[in-house]
């Protein structure tokens, strides 16, 4: 019990209370020490997991960009020249694109599997070219579908 006037606790209170202060002053004890530590741990391992994800996310979405650019300029290739192209570096040969983008889950731009259009049914001598694009990563994305099948 704090009073508001010291001199009412007589000598011996006064010193008794300033011993109470000083020493509750001195630090922290074991246990506060352990409870802030752990804390700590706990917010950091969230933050770690938090921050993988989001690393995985921003792959997954600059591939579906990727992905989806290459198969828009696929068609683009295929509305001016009427046949799909003969690989991935005449799309760029020929101006559709500056560079064939790397693959972010690989690093790398050699990684990209090609699909085969089928045979042009009025010009069966033509070669069929390339009309479709996908991922040649190993893995799946956040939501189980094989990086392959998109």
């Amino acid at each position: 019990m704090i009073m508001s006037d010291p001199r009412a606790l007589g000598p011996l209170g006064l010193s008794t209370l300033r011993r109470i202060g000083a020493r509750r002053q001195a630090g922290f004890t074991l246990i506060e020490l352990l409870v802030v530590i752990s804390m700590i741990s706990i917010l950091a391992a969230m933050g770690v997991a938090q921050y993988r994800n989001s690393v995985r996310r921003t792959q997954e979405a600059t591939l579906k960009k990727n992905l989806f650019e290459m198969r828009d300029v696929i068609d683009q290739y295929y509305a001016d020249k009427g046949k799909y192209p003969a690989s991935l570096d005449a799309l760029v040969s020929d101006g559709y694109l500056r560079r064939i983008p790397s693959d972010p889950v690989t690093q790398s731009a050699d990684t990209w599997q090609t699909v085969q259009a089928e045979p042009d049914p009025g010009n069966p001598s033509a070669a069929p070219g390339i009309d479709n694009v996908k991922s040649g990563a190993e893995g799946t994305f956040l939501d189980g579908t094989p990086y392959s099948e998109w």
